[in-house]
C-alpha cells in the first residue's frame, strides 16, 4: 500500500507542477507565458523577470515530470523545494503562515511532500526502482 500511496502523491504533485511550469513557459492552463509572468515577477521585485519566469518554469516543469515518473527523485525534490522557497521568500513569507492571507502555508506543505519523497524514495512503482537508482 505504501508504494501505491507514494505513486498517487507523486502523480498528483508532479502533474500539478508540470502544469505550473507550462503556465510560465508556454502560457498554457490560463498562464501568462514568460513575458506576462516575467512582468509580474518584476512588479514584485524579482529581476530579471523573464529570465526568472523561465527558470522557475523549467524547475517546476522538469521537477514535476521527474517526480511524477519517480526518476532522480532527490533532484526533483530539490527543484520543487527551490521554487517553493523562492515563492516564500519573494511573495508569501511577508504575509505570514496562512493561505487565507496569501501566506506560505501551501508552499510549506509542498516542500514537506517533496522532502518526504526524497528521503523515503519514490517507491516500488517508479523509474528509480525499475532502474535501481
Amino acid at each position: 500500500m505504501l508504494a501505491l500511496g507514494l505513486l498517487l502523491v507523486r502523480l498528483v504533485v508532479g502533474l500539478l507542477f508540470i502544469g505550473h511550469g507550462a503556465q510560465k513557459l508556454f502560457g498554457w492552463f490560463g498562464g501568462y507565458g514568460p513575458k506576462g509572468t516575467g512582468g509580474w515577477m518584476e512588479s514584485v521585485g524579482i529581476k530579471p523577470g523573464v529570465f526568472m519566469a523561465v527558470l522557475a518554469g523549467l524547475l517546476e516543469l522538469v521537477g514535476g515530470a521527474l517526480l511524477a515518473v519517480g526518476l532522480f527523485t532527490p533532484l526533483a525534490a530539490l527543484f520543487i523545494t527551490l521554487t517553493m522557497l523562492g515563492a516564500i521568500v519573494k511573495v508569501h513569507g511577508k504575509n505570514g503562515l496562512w493561505a487565507t492571507a496569501n501566506g506560505y502555508e501551501y508552499n510549506a506543505v509542498l516542500i514537506a511532500v517533496a522532502v518526504l519523497i526524497a528521503v523515503t524514495g519514490a517507491g516500488e512503482y517508479s523509474l528509480d526502482a525499475l532502474l535501481k537508482l
